[in-house]
């Protein structure tokens, strides 16, 4: 398990997502890795956070191509969560199942390629820095790049059964601030338009969208507003989150969240709409089902597949119509903890399993 010494030197580097200079120092030692294998490095400069980073593999034309998709940034700044530590069965560190881990199967993977002299081709690799944090900048790389590939394997980590992963909650953010008007509230209370009022109105109006049977949730994780116990509250502001399985309820949802915010529950009162979707829905298709039981025919076995509520770079290539699977990387828990670790006999499975597919590929131009 010689990787495991490249996935220590990856991990006891920070690379919290605005700590733009571990970020980057990560992203060279993959440049070199990845060069050494032929690929072709190109890196997107940015300024306040990590550059993005794509590898090119020599390409056929008009032959099918696959993305190869990570990220290298984690969640802990410098200071919190930075060692790298083992036992017989597991590694521990921050980055080891999310997702530094995949990033190091995927590179194995084309390593033992290069050892059985199989030129890599058609195949390319995309990492991005900010994925931690939604991925707000590299999400419009990732679909202007997306335009070039037929399939899309991403690295984040396996289920715990190794289950692959073919479809994922879209998400969006949104932030509704209400304008009321302050007033004195023992001597002039009916002059005021209590904004907090508002603003539970709305938060009961916005939770009732949940639907649970169609996977469809609405939370307000946080309000604030007014002044003081003695003030009508000219202010208010709610910051909640929707979660959904297909396009048909987020289209419903965000019709009626407009409606809620147009709509005054409080004389006097006014409201705006900020934020939006983050990442759109993966949903699971015929075409991802059908990838999926191609690969077990390649790789032999049999292979478990789930549908996460949590999101992943995936959503964004595959709402652009790339036929899409996530959950490549090792097997691992407590991520976004100080008690992540990933299961080291995963590695190996899902490295042979890597190696499989893209020799596969390569030899056959396509799945």
């Amino acid at each position: 398990m010689h990787y495991l010494d490249d996935l220590k030197k990856v991990i006891e580097i920070n690379s919290y997502t605005n700590n733009k200079e571990g970020v980057d120092a990560v992203g060279n030692i993959f440049d070199g890795w990845f060069e050494s294998l032929g690929f072709r490095t190109t890196q997107y400069q940015r300024e306040t956070i990590g550059n993005h980073r794509h590898y090119a593999s020599s390409h056929t034309e008009n032959h099918p191509k696959l993305l190869l998709l990570g990220h290298i940034d984690t969640v802990f700044p410098p200071g919190k969560f930075e060692y790298f530590t083992e036992d017989e069965e597991w590694v521990y560190g921050p980055g080891v199942c999310d997702m530094k881990g995949g990033n190091i199967v995927l590179i194995e993977a084309l390593r033992e390629l290069k050892n059985s002299d199989i030129e890599i081709e058609n195949i390319d690799v995309l990492l991005v820095s900010d994925e931690e944090t939604g991925s707000d900048d590299s999400k419009y790389l990732t679909q202007e790049l997306a335009s070039a590939y037929d399939y899309c394997f991403v690295y984040e980590a396996a289920g715990r059964n190794m289950e692959l992963v073919t479809g994922r909650k879209g998400v969006g953010t949104f932030f509704i601030d209400i304008e009321g008007k302050a007033a004195h509230a023992g001597n002039h209370y009916s002059d005021g338009h209590d904004a907090n009022l508002e603003l539970s109105y709305k938060l009961q109006e916005l939770v009732a969208l949940t639907d649970l049977d169609k996977g469809t949730t609405v939370n307000v994780g946080k309000i604030e507003g007014g002044i003081g116990a003695n003030t009508i509250s000219p202010h208010a502001r709610m910051t909640f989150e929707l979660r959904y399985k297909s396009a048909g309820e987020r289209d419903r949802v965000l019709q009626t969240i407009e409606a809620i915010v147009n709509r005054s529950y409080v004389q006097g009162t006014s409201s705006t709409l900020s934020g939006g979707i983050q990442r759109d829905v993966m949903q699971t298709s015929e075409k991802s089902l059908e990838l999926l039981n191609k690969i077990e025919m390649i790789t032999q076995q049999q292979i478990i597949s789930e549908e996460r509520g949590g999101v992943s770079d995936a959503n964004i290539v595959s709402s652009c119509g790339v036929v899409t699977l996530d959950g490549f990387g090792p097997y691992g828990d407590g991520d976004h903890t100080v008690k992540e670790r990933a299961l080291k006999n995963s590695f190996a499975s899902r490295i042979e399993m890597s190696r499989k597919l893209f020799e596969h590929f390569i030899k056959n131009s396509n799945f």
